[in-house]
């Protein structure tokens, strides 16, 4: 059986224009000249904007998944940033309320416990960042909204503001104190019967109001004395109030953020339905 031959079309044309072109020139044909050389040029425009046509609506395309891309992952992280602020509000209450009881020689010790632990808790959610950086690396970020980027998504993720606010926390002086002085029975006690609560996503929002501690009420006695007999915890206390404060103020700016940008990316795709 014989193989089909294969014939370079392109260069065939080519071929044929030319010794058109020639005969032209020989018998000085201006006309025609002139017809064949618009041609050439008709042709080669029409190529280019072909081509530029067809960029465009790749970038288009690709522009629309972004956008795509960009509302779901900014939809999580919102819902993530809300629960944190509501997480360091109680955080902060927390604090409060433990403030106030270890100013009054004769408060509930379990409930002193209780607060002065979860004044020392904090929270992270680390921000998507999958699609912006694939959208910043390849150098497509005009083919989202201005509006997106103007509007808080450039802020957004230009820094990692939820690692930024607890890391101070995490590594705050109160709650390295309160967690060396509290018993390990007692805080093991709290963790397992009075945790964080959570939301469908698992994203923590607050604490439990229903604890179930096992712990005979002596024990949560002996700990509010440790607490009370150390006056650096008052101390230590009214410093990390500012470090609670700033955390919800940090993460309520990245809600503003992400409500804006969104706002702008929605309108983008409700605009091509």
């Amino acid at each position: 059986m014989t193989e089909p031959v294969e014939t370079d079309v392109e260069p065939a044309r080519r071929a044929t224009f030319l010794r058109r072109f020639a005969q032209h020139l020989r018998r000085q044909d201006w006309f025609a000249v002139a017809i064949e050389l618009l041609i050439v040029v008709l042709g080669v425009y029409l190529g280019l904007q072909v081509n530029t046509w067809a960029a465009a609506q790749a970038d288009k395309r690709r522009g629309e998944v972004y956008v795509d891309r960009l509302i779901a992952d900014m939809e999580s992280d919102l819902r993530n940033r809300r629960g944190m602020v509501g997480y360091y509000g109680d955080v902060y209450d927390s604090a409060e309320r433990a403030y106030a009881l270890l100013e009054q020689p004769d408060a509930d010790a379990r409930e002193l416990v209780i607060s002065a632990y979860r004044a020392t808790e904090y929270n992270y959610a680390p921000p998507t960042t999958a699609t912006w950086d694939e959208i910043v690396s390849s150098g497509d970020l005009a083919l989202l909204p201005r509006a997106a980027i103007e509007n808080g998504a450039s802020a957004y993720f230009a820094d990692d503001t939820a690692r930024t606010s607890s890391e101070p926390l995490r590594d705050s002086y109160y709650r390295r104190r309160v967690r060396g002085l509290i018993p390990h029975d007692v805080q093991r006690e709290i963790r397992a019967g009075c945790s964080d609560v959570r939301d469908g996503q698992g994203q923590t929002t607050g604490f439990r109001q229903d604890c179930q501690l096992d712990l005979p009420q002596g024990r949560f006695e002996a700990a509010a004395r440790v607490l009370r007999s150390d006056p650096a915890v008052m101390t230590d206390l009214r410093y990390h109030f500012s470090g609670v404060s700033n955390a919800r103020i940090n993460l309520e700016a990245d809600v503003i953020f992400l409500e804006g940008a969104l706002a702008a990316l929605r309108e983008s795709q409700a605009g091509r339905r």
